[in-house]
């Protein structure tokens, strides 16, 4: 496993440099990209060591990491944007990708199970039905990896002007409330449906959302040691319901925090 691990860094290495162009544009977000899978495949590599798997499920583990995202940069290539709802599942092309690789063959047949079936999960709004324990052990390794710098990545796109505005929203008495469904499944504690999404709020609320989709607490510690949650609550406009939903969540994460993550179950 060493050796193929080594030959897809390298490959990987030279496969998103081959994208460079001279548009700067272009070259910010495949450099956000690079920088994203460099963040998660270390990010894998050390759940997996936490959780104390043995050294090949660790390595797979860090290969997952590393190919998670490799359809991100087909699909640049084929449809000019990072947008899935504009082009197909990049989880989905990068399974066509890895296929694509003459190493992918020297993978014994379970871990070739374990790599597609967490990649094409990782970007989900659950996770299908998995045929072992093993196979979700990944997917919720390289989920929580993901969205740990996610985190990170998205965090300079909250600055600007804030809007008090949310989707679905209807008035009362003048203040603003916000019907069945999108605010109050964060009251409850609950994800929310990605399309349901129409405004610029609506995304950094869902942001405080995926913590409820947070598996393990060494993943939540790191999250609230970076501060992530708070400050994405900043730049919310400071409505009741948004009060009180953050309250859930911030008892949530200290739960979390102060949770086990041994043995792993697999």
């Amino acid at each position: 496993m060493e050796k193929i691990v080594k030959k897809a860094h390298k490959w990987m290495d030279e496969y998103m440099k081959s994208f460079y162009e001279a548009d700067e544009d272009v070259m910010l977000g495949i450099k956000t990209k690079e920088m994203h899978t460099g963040y998660v495949t270390a990010y894998a590599r050390q759940l997996a060591e936490h959780l104390e798997l043995n050294r090949h499920d660790v390595l797979l583990a860090e290969l997952i990491g590393l190919f998670h995202d490799v359809g991100r940069f087909r699909q640049w290539k084929l449809y000019r944007t990072f947008s899935d709802a504009m082009s197909e599942d990049h989880a989905a092309l990068g399974l066509q990708v890895i296929k694509e690789l003459a190493f992918y063959d020297e993978l014994v047949a379970e871990d070739k199970e374990i790599l597609l079936f967490a990649i094409f999960n990782h970007n989900k709004k659950d996770i299908a039905t998995a045929p072992s324990k093993k196979h979700l052990l990944f997917a919720k390794i390289i989920r929580d990896a993901d969205k740990l710098d996610i985190f990170r990545v998205l965090e300079p796109y909250l600055t600007g002007k804030k809007i008090q505005t949310f989707s679905k929203i209807q008035f009362e008495d003048e203040k603003m409330l916000f019907a069945p469904g999108f605010i109050d499944r964060f009251v409850r504690g609950e994800q929310v449906d990605y399309n349901e999404i129409r405004t610029n709020n609506d995304r950094i609320l869902v942001r405080l959302m995926w913590a409820y989709d947070i598996n393990f607490a060494w993943t939540m510690i790191r999250i609230r040691e970076k501060g992530y949650l708070p400050r994405v609550m900043e730049h919310l406009p400071q409505l009741e319901k948004v009060k009180l939903g953050y309250e859930r969540l911030s008892r949530y994460v200290d739960e979390k925090c102060n949770s086990s993550d041994l043995p792993a179950d697999y």
